[in-house]
């Protein structure tokens, strides 16, 4: 791996697409093409340049070559998929046989929808990165429909074409994010273990989140003591144990209060609990609301939608 000084910025030529001068407003837009499409135009070598808004996101299925990301060099092997967020200074050099993906997309609209969603994507959306794939895993498998969706819906210039567009972007920032999380976890082993017992966990509150079971059942299903499990949960989630089993529960109580149409003791039944006054103090401890309250306010947002 070489590094690189950082070219100067004021050096550095600013576009919107490579070869197109950053003059118009591109908010409005998700833009896909083939990787050989632009790079073609100038023999494979793509020079030093910068988005002041825009980022890209390429898949390479095919050949590879390297890229520069800010000072940093990498080799490019197909398969790998490639982050350059707004205003990194990146460039390509191609083998000519190159082939894949390549899309352009207004960072601050992906951030946005992001911040909405799941805050803790930010990082992955604005960190340059070049990520082996595996297109056989279950990470791996959808980016090639992804990207495929992307460039449907930006050829096809029908209504709500860009909401469409951002919305498959943000999925792809997804998985990235799980890429990069895999990628971290083969780079440091010791986390390993902790990650398995972590997606264990979420394995057994799916499970079991209408059963009520205790921390301790949990624990022993795991193979650890209950101290142990309440570490793990306070170093992943933040919260102890019993917080996120409480929180599975709470989910699961606004999905059948939302969108089934069992009354409120069926519900409570359902869910394990004693009766249907204990589940009410229950679900108005943790949302500030009585299940009555939430069905309510759940029918109106889809009323109004």
């Amino acid at each position: 791996m070489e590094e690189r000084n950082r070219p100067r910025r004021r050096s550095v030529p600013d576009f919107a697409l490579y070869g197109v001068a950053a003059e118009r407003s591109w908010v409005d837009m998700v833009h896909y093409e083939r990787i050989p499409v632009r790079s073609g135009q100038f023999d494979f070598d793509i020079r030093p340049h910068f988005h002041g808004a825009l980022i890209q996101a390429l898949y390479v299925t095919s050949s590879g070559g390297e890229t520069f990301i800010d000072g940093r060099t990498w080799a490019v092997e197909a398969p790998c998929l490639i982050v350059a967020p707004a205003r990194s200074v990146h460039g390509f050099r191609f083998r000519k046989d190159v082939d894949g993906h390549v899309i352009t997309a207004e960072q601050s609209a992906i951030e946005s929808v992001a911040m909405t969603a799941a805050p803790e994507l930010l990082p992955f959306i604005r960190t340059p990165a070049v990520l082996a794939v595996d297109p056989a895993s279950r990470r791996g498998a959808p980016l090639e429909p992804l990207f495929e969706a992307i460039g449907r819906e930006a050829e096809s210039h029908e209504r709500w074409q860009f909401a469409a567009g951002l919305s498959l972007a943000v999925t792809l920032f997804v998985q990235v994010a799980r890429l990069s999380e895999k990628a971290t976890l083969l780079a440091n082993p010791a986390r390993t273990g902790m990650a398995a017992r972590i997606e264990r966990f979420r394995g057994l509150l799916d499970e079991r989140c209408r059963t009520r079971s205790p921390v301790s059942s949990y624990a022993d299903a795991m193979g650890v003591t209950t101290g142990q499990l309440t570490r793990l949960c306070h170093e992943a989630f933040g919260v102890s144990a019993i917080a996120a089993i409480d929180a599975r529960a709470v989910h699961e109580a606004k999905r059948l209060l939302g969108y089934s149409t069992l009354s409120v003791k069926q519900i409570a039944s359902e869910l394990g609990f004693q009766d249907e006054a204990y589940f009410g103090r229950f679900f108005r401890k943790q949302t500030g609301l009585r299940p009555r309250e939430y069905r309510v306010e759940a029918d109106g947002r889809r009323s109004v939608a």
